[in-house]
């Protein structure tokens, strides 16, 4: 079973205490690495056990990926704007091309 990778996004929008599966996908890693780091010692944020299962901070996360807020403000902002046509510019005008000149 393969994850997809978490977008910057998706990881901003998890809640407070995602599990670790959560934190795999957003780090892009496989769960049975992931866990072997769990199991090592070694994996780069605090896991926080509930009974059988393990949590992270969304914070401690964010900060390892160097998310910040403003960062996802400025992702979301630039998607945006990939779907908004320029100003002043109608998606279906004929664009202006400038005539060949001879060198002559």
């Amino acid at each position: 079973m393969t994850t997809a990778a978490y977008s910057p996004e998706q990881v901003l929008a998890l809640p407070a205490m995602p599990s670790v599966k959560d934190a795999f996908a957003a780090m892009n890693i496989g769960p049975t690495n992931g866990y072997a780091l769990i199991r090592e010692g070694h994996f780069p944020i605090e896991v926080i056990p509930f009974g059988r299962a393990y949590r992270v901070r969304r914070a401690d996360l964010v900060e390892f990926l160097g998310l910040t807020e403003t960062a996802a403000a400025e992702v979301q902002s630039a998607a945006a704007s990939e779907n908004d046509s320029a100003p002043g510019v109608q998606p279906e005008a004929p664009s202006e091309q400038s005539a060949p000149t001879s060198a002559s």
